[in-house]
């Protein structure tokens, strides 16, 4: 057909890696499906929504959990598939302390400094807002530390009591049961044992390999493990989303479905949506609106809309 479908990712990488990397994916679609496919980089979050919502027949995206609710809320943009990240479709907030703090629940942080990522965040900032207001409790002071590794920091070095980051569960050594929802965040190995490898890539314990954010500090902090425990985990956090227009014809969008399914299975997918300077998904797995109501609550707690995004 001469009337293109645009498939719109969020500018959240370098546009020329995704211009490059789109091209691929839609030259994919096409050759599966025989449609045309235009790719398109709106200049925000905001805007690749509102494009959704003016095209609601003709448009796909590669859109955030927090701009999907909010672009089904605006005009029932639907979720098709979540991004999967070493076997995950969900990601987690950790809240740590330092290992001999005195602090032993989330009630005990009433009142203590936390050191958070950005107000940006979701995992860093967002969720444990909700999880705070939930436990009926308020911190006292707070800082705004830059980035996830700089929260642990701010742990670590005693500038705060607590602070909130992304946790990505351990990997375990060959043979070894693998980290399930419900295991205890922490690595099943004694921490004194946690080191970094010879050429300081990877954070050991036992062969155990720590992946949450405090392994972003290992180089300056080798004991981080060490010094700094996780007291809890967030609910399930779901990945961003691929989604489609609110009135997309459900026979196009079913051959479509399938063929992302199969392209996800090639090489060429680690070149392309799969690269770790794109948006690094090592897969994607079907997604239920219902799927992001932990999100939906969070949009409402902290009043977000299309506006904050702008």
């Amino acid at each position: 057909p001469e009337h293109p479908i645009k498939v719109l990712f969020v500018p959240s990488v370098d546009a020329n890696v995704i211009v490059s990397g789109g091209e691929i994916l839609s030259q994919a679609l096409n050759e599966a499906t025989g449609l045309t496919f235009e790719v398109s980089v709106p200049t925000s979050y905001a805007a690749t929504i509102e494009e959704m919502c003016a095209s609601p027949s003709d448009t796909m995206a590669f859109i955030p959990a927090f701009g999907y609710v909010l672009a089904n809320d605006l005009c029932g943009v639907d979720v098709s598939f979540r991004a999967v990240r070493r076997g995950w479709g969900v990601y987690w907030t950790m809240i740590v302390v330092a290992r001999d703090s005195d602090i032993q629940s989330i009630a005990d942080l009433e009142g203590k400094k936390w050191a958070y990522p950005d107000a940006g965040s979701t995992s860093g900032y967002l969720v444990p807002t909700v999880m705070f207001k939930e436990a009926g409790i308020t911190p006292g002071e707070t800082l705004e530390a830059g980035g996830h590794p700089q929260a642990v920091r701010a742990v670590y070095t005693g500038e705060a009591d607590f602070g909130t980051a992304f946790y990505s569960p351990w990997a375990a050594p060959e043979g070894a049961d693998k980290w399930a929802r419900g295991d205890d965040p922490e690595v099943p190995v004694d921490v004194n044992t946690c080191a970094l490898n010879e050429d300081k890539s990877q954070l050991l314990c036992e062969g155990y390999r720590v992946l949450d954010a405090r392994a972003n500090i290992r180089e300056e902090f080798p004991d981080v493990v060490q010094k700094v425990r996780i007291l809890a985990l967030s609910p399930d956090i779901p990945n961003d989303t691929m989604s489609f227009g609110p009135e997309f014809p459900a026979d196009l969008r079913a051959q479509i479905e399938q063929a992302l399914a199969a392209f996800a299975q090639t090489e060429a997918w680690g070149t392309s949506i799969g690269s770790e300077d794109f948006y690094g998904w090592s897969g994607l797995e079907p997604a239920t609106d219902a799927d992001y109501d932990f999100i939906r609550l969070m949009v409402a707690e902290s009043g977000t809309t299309i506006e904050s995004l702008k």
